[in-house]
């Protein structure tokens, strides 16, 4: 099998594209599935395990923040008290410690949010 310069060429494009493609995905933080801290209840997709709320293992569990006040930062709702990350939220929520936020994050109020 014969490769021209041109279809070398046109196949290092792909790969090229293809890696960057992966690359800039990758940038975009989740909030992280982990074990919680338990208060209360714990959140949809998570059972009680000691003093901790664990992530089921279907697989389809989302990333969760203990609630800080009322609300849920952007990109996420309420479920008990906690946050849990929405379907489509592909941003990480840290809690606010003090009035602002660090770089590269922006506020959401009693939350910071990663940005882009």
């Amino acid at each position: 099998m014969t490769v021209t310069i041109a279809q070398s060429l046109l196949l290092s494009l792909a790969a090229s594209a293809s890696l960057l493609a992966g690359i800039c995905s990758s940038a975009l933080a989740q909030q992280p599935v982990q074990p919680l801290p338990k208060v209360g209840g714990c959140p949809l997709g998570y059972y009680s395990s000691g003093g901790y709320c664990v992530p089921s293992s279907g697989g389809n569990t989302r990333g969760a923040i203990e609630k800080s006040g009322a609300g849920c930062p952007l990109g996420f709702y309420s479920s008990g008290n906690y946050c849990l990350s929405s379907p489509s939220n592909e941003r990480e929520a840290i809690q606010k410690s003090g009035k602002g936020c660090p770089l590269g994050w922006y506020s959401s109020g009693s939350y910071c949010v990663k940005g882009r």
